[in-house]
């Protein structure tokens, strides 16, 4: 096996990955690494993407010019990286628009990374999953060209939004894309919910839930979960906005009211 096999199977590939490689065929040298690396760097077979993060080029394709799948550059920020928020609703085809940002979720400290004009951004695993032991809840197996990449299901992705819609495009997006999603497992979505250990978010989905009750077929007995642990007295959906708001006493909930009126749909 050579150097070209294994930039065949890894089009985006990590140092670490490549140390393995050169292990499983003999050679331990880190010269020889480092030499590989900027040889085929010369050669235009392969591009840096950052430090420690090397992407394949196609046969016939310059190097200058050639853009990697930015799905594969996020799920392989780091060993632990799991793509999420907006990034998880369009690689699952779930999403309003396309971003040229990218998100994934980390336990490592990552400054942001721009690699011709795509934006990758790290975000930390709440706390309260990391507290328990459960940052891998909710996470499913992706092929990207043969690579398995983390990314986030639809259900985590859901409250995942309404836990930190900073990451979701601004709310009419969020609303669009889940709109999008034509199912949803409820057990799930309580269980996934319930590990932030966030009323907030509880009631922000159970809020979306129920304005998408028929569209999605919820039922009440779904809903009573949230209903049980929502906030006890008024939260606000956004603290950030200043303008016109009413609460939705259901769920001890002050929601915008370009949100509650969908302000963004056209008249008639």
């Amino acid at each position: 096996m050579s150097i070209r096999d294994f930039l065949t199977t890894h089009p985006v590939f990590t140092v670490d990955e490549l140390e393995q490689y050169q292990h499983r065929i003999g050679s331990e040298s880190k010269w020889t690494r480092k030499s590989l690396l900027a040889y085929h760097r010369k050669q235009g077979h392969i591009i840096q993407i950052r430090r420690g993060l090397y992407a394949a080029v196609p046969a016939g394709v310059e190097p200058e010019t050639f853009s990697p799948d930015p799905y594969l550059i996020a799920g392989k920020m780091s060993k632990d990286a799991v793509l999420s928020f907006h990034t998880a609703l369009e690689l699952q085809g779930s999403a309003y628009s396309i971003f040229n940002e990218y998100y994934y979720l980390t336990r490592a400290n990552i400054q942001p990374v721009e690699f011709r004009g795509m934006h990758f951004r790290s975000v930390r695993f709440p706390k309260a999953l990391s507290r328990n032991g459960k940052e891998g809840s909710c996470v499913k197996d992706i092929d990207l060209y043969g690579v398995s990449v983390n990314v986030a299901t639809l259900e985590r992705t859901l409250v995942d939004l309404f836990h930190k819609p900073e990451f979701g495009g601004g709310w009419e997006e969020i609303w669009r894309s889940l709109e999008m999603v034509s199912y949803f497992d409820f057990d799930e979505v309580v269980r996934y919910a319930l590990l932030l250990e966030n009323a907030t978010t509880i009631a922000k989905v159970g809020y979306f839930l129920q304005q998408n009750s028929k569209r999605l077929m919820v039922k009440t007995e779904h809903l009573e979960p949230f209903q049980k642990h929502k906030p006890k007295q008024p939260h606000y959906m956004d603290r950030k906005y200043n303008g016109d708001s009413h609460l939705i006493k259901e769920w001890n909930l002050i929601v915008p009211d370009y949100i509650a009126d969908r302000a963004w749909e056209e008249p008639g």
